[in-house]
């Protein structure tokens, strides 16, 4: 019992050091890409911290007391700094997008649903995915990570969206936009390199008021097969943010991001925007990894708005086969 109990202990305090080392290097102010990786896995980070000291807290640790109290506090503080990322998106925090009044509810002219979706160009679940756009029943559809064989794939979803922009990829870049909204010039745009296109048009809601629709997948952080986007987070969404300031009137900006909520590279977008992210005090909806545990996910596929929109709803779909859960809100464009 007692070698069980010295294991035990040391196993503790090893996932402790490991925490607290990812923890230390997540909050370095660099670009630097492992380094902003490491600011991905707070959830998961926390979990590890608060596991580890309380288990140390309960064990002690007689023979090594100094080292104990170390770790124990160490742990508390760690998961201070990760609690601290986190807190704004759950439930109990405010909002920094407003929910919609009834009122504004129930004002069908002024409401847009919106999915979006990254397909995952490998997967051939494609009567699955019909399926859920068509029980979701949104109005704008953003598709990601569509090569020539899934835009063959929505194209039976056609006749419900008479507007579209297909840009289908034999790469991980492509997109497909279908809307029942009217697209007023819509246009491609290389906000970050060569062969990734992000999608930018305006949208004429049923009471004939406009917003202005930008549709984004950025590159991951990380060394990639398809073009590298190492070192050219911050300038994506720089030029998004720099877009919006030089768009008159509400904007909506969607798609699979390739970042968490609480990075860097999003704050920045938040505060030069300026839009806000509508999952702000309404909770943590991790998108992916579809395939893995609830608890090893990350909330990469956002939206983002400007402040006339109000939110009615934001859920999680059920899987279709992605490596991505879908991501679907309704929002109303407030008349006030």
């Amino acid at each position: 019992m007692k070698q069980t109990l010295r294991i035990f202990r040391y196993l503790l305090a090893t996932l402790a050091v490991l925490a607290l080392l990812l923890t230390l290097v997540s909050v370095l102010p660099t670009p630097v890409w492992w380094v902003q990786v490491t600011g991905f896995p707070r959830l998961q980070a926390l979990a590890v911290l608060v596991i580890a000291g309380v288990g140390l807290l309960l064990l002690g640790w007689p023979r090594h007391r100094l080292l104990w109290v170390a770790l124990v506090l160490a742990c508390g503080a760690g998961s201070v700094v990760q609690a601290s990322f986190l807190w704004p998106y759950l439930p109990v925090s405010s909002q920094t997008v407003a929910a919609a009044t009834p009122a504004q509810a129930r004002d069908s002219t002024s409401r847009v649903r919106v999915l979006v979706i990254n397909v995952l160009m490998t997967n051939r679940q494609d009567a699955r995915l019909l399926q859920m756009v068509r029980n979701a029943h949104p109005d704008v559809l953003l598709a990601m990570e569509t090569n020539d064989w899934w835009a063959r794939a929505l194209s039976p979803l056609q006749p419900d969206y008479p507007y579209r922009l297909e840009l289908p990829r034999p790469d991980a870049y492509g997109m497909v936009l279908y809307s029942r909204l009217s697209l007023l010039n819509p246009h491609t745009q290389n906000l970050e390199q060569p062969g990734v296109p992000s999608i930018i048009t305006g949208m004429r809601l049923a009471d004939g008021r406009t917003f202005t629709f930008f549709g984004i997948h950025p590159t991951p952080p990380i060394p990639d097969n398809y073009p590298d986007g190492v070192g050219l987070r911050n300038q994506v969404l720089h030029k998004v943010a720099r877009l919006l300031r030089q768009t008159p009137g509400p904007a909506l900006v969607a798609g699979d991001f390739n970042d968490v909520s609480w990075s860097s590279s999003i704050h920045q977008l938040i505060v030069e925007g300026p839009v806000h992210d509508i999952s702000v005090g309404r909770g943590i909806y991790p998108t992916f990894d579809a395939h893995v545990p609830v608890l090893m996910r990350w909330p990469l596929d956002h939206f983002f708005v400007t402040p006339q929109f109000r939110v009615v709803s934001l859920t999680r779909p059920p899987a279709v086969g992605s490596d991505h859960f879908p991501l679907l809100t309704e929002l109303v464009l407030s008349r006030n």
